[in-house]
């Protein structure tokens, strides 16, 4: 049943602001690029949010460089490497694959640590030299380069790795399930054919880290659609799937698959279901006042908020044109680079990395979060075009994003020059919590990977975030605490 404009409006006349701060976020900035305004911001009692280890104001301090030129974090905190491509290895013996990027931690057996991470590998495969090793038994494709692999993270530290899936191509974020696996997300279009590739690929496939025959023989849920997939979140409630699409020419789609009649979640279920199970929709929003939206790049406030109706996809295996192109001008709504997801606060947080001259407006990020009992989307951050993107504090491209024990939200950067891991509070401060030192240009025209991978362990002590390139996979902790809201 569609959520009509009469219906919407009466809404947001009734509930006012409650609308625009549904969640425990809030209105997470004010104003355009709010979210760079992070320099000497005073707490409550007038301290400097930039204050020394132990500074009762937001966030944990100035950044401190890292001799080892990796990782430059807070006074008091700390980070330990965890895999390293090219340097750590698999229990198989290969070197650990490159290009980290989508993962999530489990809890593991004997107080271990799981974590199933993905390596965003495109292309065809004999271009990289730290492919996902073609494991027996779990390959989809052998022809493609990418997949994921398990970490296992020990209580006295040691660690263990082993492939959890291989042959598939671009694996770029995901999203974890209520019951206990990972959705890895093939962000590519590339049909058998093409890169020499023996098979379709822009699916999604199931990695369950704890049983390694449940991986066997990989099979892509098919009835989710094949396109350009970014990342996936689970309705623990509803059982609805939500799902982004990163793509441009036109922009990508945010989707919506509901199960078919009767179905239970589960291990090994979505492997089941038939390529047309369920219904595949995409969202098509309208303002307060019944006006369609055709891009989320026109929202240029905070607090901004959509009703949103979902239509139905008409062909999700994109058989002959892809799945976006199938609709015509005012039946959906699109926004560039839709990329990571997080569930929390009983709804969706949903990334648009940043708008260009192929968007009605341009901006270097939005974040927003979608309601599924009111059937809304607020807009919660919004950050302006940077400026000057070499230099230190302001922040742009949100990328990867979770949901932080602390408080707010912990956002992986994927933008130009300098990169971040940066915390937003509930009520819009915000503050860095680590910067990318490891130069894979040149002395003279330096360059920085992008931060994927943004989680908490199952316990909240530790951060995990990868860099992607050449693929580090980081365990940061320190004394973490609850952010303030003032």
């Amino acid at each position: 049943m569609s959520l009509t404009r009469r219906d919407f409006a009466r809404k947001s006349a009734i509930t006012g602001a409650g609308v625009a701060l549904a969640g425990s976020v809030g209105a997470l900035a004010s104003a355009p690029n709010a979210l760079a305004a992070t320099d000497d911001i005073a707490s409550a009692d007038g301290e400097s949010a930039h204050g020394h280890h132990g500074h009762h104001g937001v966030g944990y301090g100035p950044l401190l460089s890292d001799p080892n030129g990796i990782l430059a974090l807070p006074e008091g905190f700390n980070y330990r490497v965890i895999t390293y491509s090219g340097k750590t290895k698999l229990e198989s013996g290969e070197f650990t694959p490159s290009n980290h990027d989508g993962t999530a931690t489990f809890d593991g057996p004997r107080g271990t640590t799981l974590l199933v991470n993905n390596h965003e590998l495109a292309g065809a495969r004999a271009t990289w030299p730290h492919p996902v090793p073609l494991t027996e038994g779990l390959v989809y494709d052998p022809a493609a380069a990418g997949g994921c692999t398990v970490v296992e993270v020990r209580r006295g530290g040691e660690v263990a790795e082993w492939v959890g899936i291989a042959g598939t191509a671009t694996n770029c974020a995901g999203g974890s399930t209520p019951w206990g696996t990972w959705l890895t997300c093939e962000e590519t279009e590339d049909k058998a054919g093409k890169n020499g590739f023996t098979k379709d690929h822009g699916y999604v496939f199931e990695v369950d880290p704890e049983d390694r025959r449940a991986n066997r023989d990989p099979k892509p849920v098919k009835a989710l659609g094949r396109y350009a997939h970014e990342a996936v979140v689970v309705d623990p409630k509803r059982g609805h799937l939500f799902l982004t699409e990163d793509a441009a020419g036109p922009n990508g789609l945010l989707y919506r698959w509901t199960p078919p009649a009767g179905f239970h979640h589960g291990r090994r279920k979505l492997r089941t279901l038939a390529d047309d199970a369920g219904v595949l929709q995409a969202a098509k929003c309208f303002d307060s006042g019944g006006k369609f939206v055709d891009d989320l790049s026109r929202a240029t406030k905070i607090g901004t908020v959509y009703g949103v109706d979902w239509v139905d996809v008409p062909d999700r295996d994109a058989k002959t044109v892809s799945v976006r192109k199938q609709f015509t001008t005012g039946q959906v709504t699109r926004a560039r680079k839709l990329e990571g997801m997080w569930w929390g606060d009983g709804g969706v947080y949903i990334v648009s990395s940043f708008a260009r001259e192929e968007s009605p407006v341009q901006h270097d990020g939005q974040v927003w979060f979608y309601d599924p009992k009111r059937r809304t989307l607020t807009l919660k951050v919004l950050l302006g075009v940077n400026p000057d993107p070499t230099k230190d504090g302001a922040f742009d491209g949100p990328d990867n994003i979770t949901v932080s024990p602390y408080g707010g939200l912990v956002i992986a950067e994927d933008g130009e020059g300098v990169q971040h891991l940066f915390g937003a509070t509930e009520s819009g401060r915000t503050y860095p919590i680590a910067r990318n030192e490891l130069n894979i240009g040149t002395e003279e025209e330096p360059e920085y990977s992008e931060f994927t991978g943004v989680t908490f362990s199952p316990d909240g002590k530790t951060l995990f975030a990868n860099i992607q390139t050449p693929g580090i996979m980081l365990a940061i902790t320190g004394p973490w605490k609850r952010q303030k809201c003032n």
